[in-house]
């Protein structure tokens, strides 16, 4: 019985630490030498959900969506899922009033784009944070 025990307790904890690894924090980032140095939640849900296109600075916001990441991005962000998220762009598009983030398929177009934009924003798997991109927020997904 105590081997059965250590066996699974060694399994338990294996598959904690897979599941934390799993699901990083998501963190929206800009260009380095941008003046913005912080968001608050609420200045990111403007800028990504078109309500607003202005960073602190009062300079115009370049959002950038990912992706592979967009999904786990607007659920710790809005609390939304992506058919939630894509019925609400469509009704914003229609009606001319604002235009949904330009789209990236990758990490590496995300990085491109804020290292070479100071007003470009993104937002990557905290894990995988490139060392000069600023972070501005971090979002923590609900479980």
């Amino acid at each position: 019985m105590p081997r059965f025990t250590r066996l699974a307790r060694a399994t338990t904890m294996a598959l904690l630490l897979i599941s934390t690894t799993a699901r990083a924090d998501i963190a929206i980032v800009i260009n380095e030498a941008s003046p913005v140095r912080q968001l608050s939640h609420s200045e990111a849900v403007n800028i990504f959900m078109g309500r607003y296109r202005r960073l602190p600075d009062n300079s115009v916001a370049l959002p950038i969506d990912q992706a592979p990441l967009k999904a786990r991005f607007y659920r710790a962000l809005v609390q939304k899922d992506m058919a939630e998220i894509n019925s609400y762009w469509a009704r914003l598009v229609f009606s001319g009033r604002a235009s949904p983030p330009q789209q990236t398929e990758t990490l590496d177009d995300v990085v491109d784009i804020v290292t070479h934009n100071a007003n470009a924003l993104g937002y990557v798997d905290a894990g995988l944070l490139p060392p000069h991109l600023r972070v501005l927020l971090t979002l923590s997904e609900s479980p």
